[in-house]
C-alpha cells in the first residue's frame, strides 16, 4: 500500500515517505482573489482534494493549508472608487470559497490570507538580506530583491539556466542588479491607497507574490513539509521562486511538488484574451455539481482536461448508472433482508490505482466494472455478491466524492441564492474558525447562535465546521 506521487522537482514518480510517520503537511497555492473563479480553479482545487481524501483514506494525519492571496498588484488594479481593494478580494473569495463547497471540496485544516501573515514574509527577507540573497534597491523606492545570482541552485525546480530566463515581471527593472531579481517587499508608490501599505525596516510597502507563499507555509506547517501543490502554470516563476528564497533561507521547505494541469476549452487553452474563460458560477449552472466533480475529476490530475460540449452530458450518463445500480441493490436487499460486510473497504485494484500517482481514470474503470458485476449478480439473483458489491461501490464512490445518493447532492443544481447563501456562510464560519483559535469563545458562539437562529444547523468534524439548512 505505497503512495506513489510524480515529484515535479526530480520530474519522476517516487515512493511517498512522509517526515513525520503517519501525518502529511500539504500546502497548495490558493486563488489570488483579484477576479470570479472560472473553471480551472475548480480542477486545480479538486485535484488537492482528491489527493487529500486519499491519503487521509490510507491512513494519514493531513494537515491541509491553502492560502488567499489577497493583496496582490491586481486586486489593487481591480479596485475602484466604489470598491476598495480589500472589499474586492473579501467579495472575490466569497465567490471561490461558494465554487468550492458547491463541488464537495472539502474545507482546508487552515486557509490564511496573505495580509495576516506579513511579519512573518517581514522575517523571511530579513533573514536573506543577512545572508547576502538579498538586497535593499539603491534608487530610494523601498524595494527588496532577491538576488538570484547568489543563489546557485535558482532554476532548480523548472531545470533552467539562469541566462535562459526571462526577466521576472513582477517590478521594474529599476533599481535591479539582475533583470531576472525578483521582488520580496515592494515600497509604496505614489497614487497607491495607504491601507495597501506596511511599515517595514525598508519603508513603508507590501509584500511580493512570492514571499507570501513562503511565509504562509513556514508558519502553518513548518520549515519542512511533504507536499506542496499548485497549478502547472504556478511552477515559473511563482514556485521557482518560492523554493530558492525559502532554502536560501536556511529552511528545508518542501519535499515534494505535485503540480496539476490546464484546462482547456476544445482544443485552446481557456484565456481571457480568447474569450474562452468559463467562470465556474457559469459552469456549474450547466449540471448538478456531481456531475461537475464527476467530470473535472475524470481525467489525470496532471493531465490537460479539454472541455467540449457534450463533455457533462457523458459524465451524468455514467452518474445515472452507478445511481441506478446503488437503486437496484438497495431495492433487492432490503427486500431480502441481506446486508454487506461492512467494512467499507474499496477493492485492492482500485486501491493500487490511486497508491498509483492518483490514477483516477483506472479507478473509475474499477468502479464502472464493479457496477457491470453488480447489475449482473442482481440478473442472477445472487444477492450476496451483490451485498459486498454494493458496499464497494459506495465505498469507491465516497472515497472519490461523487456518490450520487450521498445527500448533500440531493439539491441539484445551485441557484444563484444558494451560491450567495454558501458565500455567506462559509465566510461566518471562517470568522468563527479564527475566534475559536484566538480562544475568543464569546464570539465563536455568538456566531454559531446566530447560525442556529437563521435555520442552519453546524457539525464540528475532524475536517472542518459543516452546515446544513436545519
Amino acid at each position: 500500500m505505497t503512495v506513489r506521487l510524480y515529484d515535479s522537482r526530480s520530474q519522476a514518480l517516487r515512493d511517498f515517505e512522509p517526515l513525520v510517520p503517519g501525518k502529511v503537511g500539504m500546502y497548495v497555492c490558493g486563488p489570488t482573489v483579484q477576479s470570479s473563479p472560472h473553471v480551472g480553479h475548480l480542477r486545480s482545487a479538486l485535484a488537492y482534494d482528491l489527493w487529500r481524501r486519499w491519503l487521509s483514506y490510507r491512513g494519514y494525519d493531513v494537515t491541509f493549508v491553502r492560502n488567499v492571496t489577497d493583496i496582490d498588484d491586481k486586486v489593487l488594479a481591480n479596485a475602484s472608487e466604489h470598491e476598495a481593494w480589500w472589499a474586492v478580494a473579501y467579495r472575490v473569495e466569497l465567490e471561490f470559497t461558494a465554487g468550492y463547497r458547491a463541488i464537495g471540496i472539502l474545507p482546508p485544516t487552515y486557509e490564511p490570507r496573505a495580509t495576516a501573515s506579513i511579519p512573518q514574509m517581514q522575517e523571511i527577507i530579513r533573514t536573506l538580506i543577512e545572508r547576502g540573497h538579498a538586497y535593499v534597491a539603491d534608487d530610494a523606492s523601498g524595494d527588496v530583491y532577491f538576488d538570484v545570482r547568489t543563489w546557485p541552485d535558482y532554476g532548480a525546480l523548472t531545470r533552467q539556466r539562469l541566462d535562459d530566463m526571462s526577466d521576472s515581471p513582477d517590478a521594474a527593472t529599476r533599481g535591479k542588479r539582475d533583470p531576472r531579481d525578483f521582488a520580496l517587499w515592494k515600497g509604496a508608490k505614489d497614487g497607491e491607497p495607504e491601507s495597501a501599505s506596511w511599515a517595514s525596516p525598508w519603508g513603508a510597502g507590501r509584500p511580493g507574490w512570492h514571499i507570501e507563499c513562503s511565509a504562509m507555509s513556514k508558519r502553518y506547517l513548518g520549515s519542512e513539509f511533504d507536499i506542496h501543490g499548485g497549478g502547472l502554470d504556478l511552477r515559473f516563476p511563482h514556485h521557482e521562486n518560492e523554493l530558492a528564497q525559502s532554502t536560501a533561507a536556511g529552511d528545508g521547505f518542501a519535499r515534494y511538488w505535485v503540480h496539476n494541469g490546464i484546462v482547456m476549452v476544445e482544443g485552446q487553452k481557456m484565456s481571457k484574451s480568447l474569450g474562452n474563460s468559463i467562470f465556474a458560477s457559469e459552469f456549474l449552472a450547466l449540471a448538478p455539481p456531481v456531475v461537475v466533480r464527476y467530470y473535472l475529476a475524470s481525467a489525470h490530475y496532471r493531465s490537460a482536461i479539454d472541455y467540449h460540449p457534450g463533455a457533462l452530458e457523458e459524465a451524468e450518463a455514467a452518474l445515472d448508472r452507478i445511481a441506478g445500480f446503488l437503486r437496484r441493490a438497495e431495492s433487492a436487499l432490503e427486500h431480502a433482508h441481506v446486508a454487506g460486510p461492512g467494512d467499507g473497504r474499496v477493492p485492492d485494484a482500485f486501491g493500487a490505482a490511486l497508491d498509483d500517482d492518483l490514477g483516477v481514470p483506472q479507478a473509475l474503470g474499477v468502479l464502472h466494472e464493479t457496477v457491470r458485476a453488480g447489475n449482473s449478480a442482481l440478473d442472477s439473483g445472487d444477492l450476496e455478491t451483490v451485498a459486498v458489491l454494493r458496499e464497494q461501490v459506495h465505498a469507491m464512490t465516497r472515497v472519490l466524492g461523487v456518490d450520487p445518493t450521498a445527500p448533500e447532492w440531493s439539491g441539484g443544481g445551485v441557484s444563484d441564492v444558494e451560491f450567495a447563501l454558501a458565500s455567506l456562510v462559509e465566510r461566518l464560519l471562517a470568522d468563527r474558525t479564527a475566534a475559536r483559535a484566538a480562544k475568543d469563545f464569546a464570539a465563536a458562539d455568538r456566531i454559531r447562535d446566530e447560525l442556529t437562529a437563521a435555520g442552519i444547523s453546524i457539525d464540528d468534524t475532524p475536517a472542518g465546521a459543516r452546515w446544513s439548512l436545519a
